[in-house]
C-alpha cells in the first residue's frame, strides 16, 4: 500500500506542478503591444432566441473608440423562434437566419455564418466571435488590432463575468474566471504557450478561419485550440481587451452548460491528444507538448478530489504507512487549497471573490457528478442554450476591474 500511495502522490505532483508553474508564470506583466493601425473586423454573432439581449449588446459593439466603418457585425440567427433576427437587423447588424439543417450547436451555425461572410466579398483584417450576451470594453478593437498588427494570428481578449451579482454560481463563476484569465491564460502567454480559447472574445486573422474554419464538436472552442496547435498556430493573450459576458444562474442552467463541455473536451482529447503529443515529439515543439500534457493532466477539480481523501486516509490508517507519507500528502493537500486564493491574491480580486472560491469544494463534487453521468451513464451531452438575464443597453451590471 505505501508503494501505491507514493506512486499516486507523484502522479498527483506532476499536474500540481504544473498549475504552479503557470503561477509563476503569471507573475509577469505580459509586454504590451501598442500599434495604432486600424485593422478592419468582421465581428461574428452566434444566436438564438436571444432577443433579451442582442439589442445591449449590439449598441454596445457600436459604442467603441475605434473608427466608424471599420468595424461590421454579423449575426447568424440560428432558428430562431423569436425576435432576435428583426431586433439585430434595426440595431444595424447583418443578419443571416439559419434554419436548416437540424440546430446542432455553435460552431456549425458560425462556420455557416463565415461562409456567407466570404461570399459577400467583403475583405476584412481580422475577425472576432462574441456570444450573444457580450458587452464590450471601449478600447477592445484598438488593442486587438495592435496585438494582431504586431504578428499574433489568434488573439484571446480578458473575458470577464459581468453578473456576478446574479447568484453564488455566477459569482463563483467570475471568481473561477479570474483565475483562469491570470493563470492558464497570462501565465501561458509569458511561457510562449497557447492560451486558451474561451469561446468568446477572441480575434482572428482571415486566414485561419478560411482554412480551418470552426469547429463541428460540443465544445468547438476547445477543439478549434487544439487544431489551431496541430497546424502550428498558438493563441496569444491580451488582458487589456475584454469582454464582458454573463453566467449560468443557477444549478439547472449550469448543468446542461457543463455536461456538453465536459463531454466536448473528453471527445476532443480522445481525437487529438495523441496526434499533439507524437507531433510535438517528432517536432521538439513545447506548445505541442504543452497542449498534448494539459490534454492528459487530471483538473484542478480531479486533482482536489483524489488529493483530500487520500490525505485522510493516509492519517486515520496509519500501519504499514513511512512517517513521511502523511506530511507528504498534507503538503499537497495545502497546495491545492492556496493554489486559487493565490492566484486571486495576485489579480488583486475583491475581498467576495475569496469568500465564494471557499465554497469550491461544493462545486468540485457536483461537476464530478456531472462527469460521471454525461460520460458514462448518459454518454451524451445535448445541446441547449443557456438561458441569459433580460436586459437593456443603458443597464449593463458590469464588475470593477478591480
Amino acid at each position: 500500500m505505501a508503494f501505491i500511495l507514493i506512486i499516486l502522490l507523484v502522479c498527483c505532483l506532476l499536474p500540481l506542478s504544473y498549475l504552479y508553474l503557470l503561477l509563476l508564470a503569471s507573475l509577469r506583466k505580459l509586454q504590451a503591444v501598442n500599434n495604432r493601425s486600424n485593422l478592419s473586423f468582421a465581428v461574428a454573432i452566434p444566436a438564438h432566441n436571444e432577443e433579451g439581449v442582442i439589442e445591449s449588446t449590439l449598441r454596445a459593439i457600436r459604442a467603441v473608440d475605434y473608427p466608424a466603418g471599420m468595424v461590421d457585425i454579423y449575426l447568424v440567427a440560428d432558428h430562431c423562434a423569436d425576435q432576435t433576427a428583426d431586433i439585430a437587423r434595426q440595431t444595424g447588424a447583418q443578419v443571416y437566419e439559419r434554419t436548416a439543417p437540424e440546430r446542432d450547436g455553435k460552431g456549425p451555425a458560425l462556420a455557416w455564418l463565415f461562409e456567407h461572410i466570404f461570399d459577400s466579398g467583403r475583405a476584412y483584417d481580422a475577425f472576432t466571435i462574441l456570444d450573444a450576451d457580450t458587452q464590450l470594453d471601449s478600447q477592445f478593437f484598438r488593442f486587438m488590432a495592435a496585438r494582431l498588427e504586431g504578428g499574433s494570428q489568434a488573439v484571446q481578449g480578458n473575458h470577464v463575468i459581468r453578473n456576478a451579482r446574479a447568484g453564488w454560481f455566477p459569482a463563483l463563476t467570475w471568481a473561477m474566471f479570474r483565475i483562469d484569465n491570470r493563470v492558464q491564460n497570462l501565465g501561458r502567454a509569458n511561457l510562449g504557450f497557447s492560451a486558451k480559447n474561451m469561446g468568446d472574445s477572441i480575434s482572428f486573422k482571415p486566414d485561419i478561419i478560411r482554412w480551418l474554419c470552426w469547429g463541428n464538436g460540443l465544445v468547438d472552442d476547445y477543439s478549434f485550440r487544439q487544431d489551431l496547435l496541430l497546424h502550428g498556430v498558438h493563441i496569444d493573450f491580451e488582458p487589456r481587451a475584454i469582454g464582458y459576458g454573463q453566467a449560468a444562474i443557477n444549478w439547472k442552467q449550469a448543468r446542461s452548460q457543463r455536461s456538453r463541455w465536459l463531454m466536448g473536451t473528453y471527445q476532443a482529447n480522445q481525437q487529438t491528444a495523441g496526434k499533439m503529443l507524437k507531433e510535438g515529439l517528432r517536432k521538439r515543439d513545447l506548445t505541442l507538448l504543452e497542449g498534448a500534457l494539459s490534454a492528459y493532466l487530471p483538473s484542478y477539480s480531479t486533482l482536489a478530489l483524489i488529493v483530500a481523501p487520500v490525505t485522510a486516509y493516509t492519517w486515520l490508517v496509519p500501519s504499514g504507512i513511512p512517517a513521511w507519507l502523511p506530511a507528504a500528502w498534507s503538503a499537497a493537500l495545502v497546495l491545492v487549497i492556496i493554489y486559487p486564493l493565490i492566484s486571486l491574491f495576485l489579480d488583486r480580486a475583491p475581498l467576495i471573490a475569496f469568500l465564494v472560491i471557499l465554497t469550491g469544494p461544493v462545486y468540485i463534487l457536483w461537476r464530478t457528478v456531472v462527469a460521471f453521468t454525461t460520460r458514462y451513464i448518459r454518454k451524451d451531452a445535448e445541446w441547449i442554450r443557456t438561458a441569459r438575464q433580460v436586459e437593456n443597453s443603458a443597464a449593463v451590471n458590469k464588475p470593477k476591474k478591480s
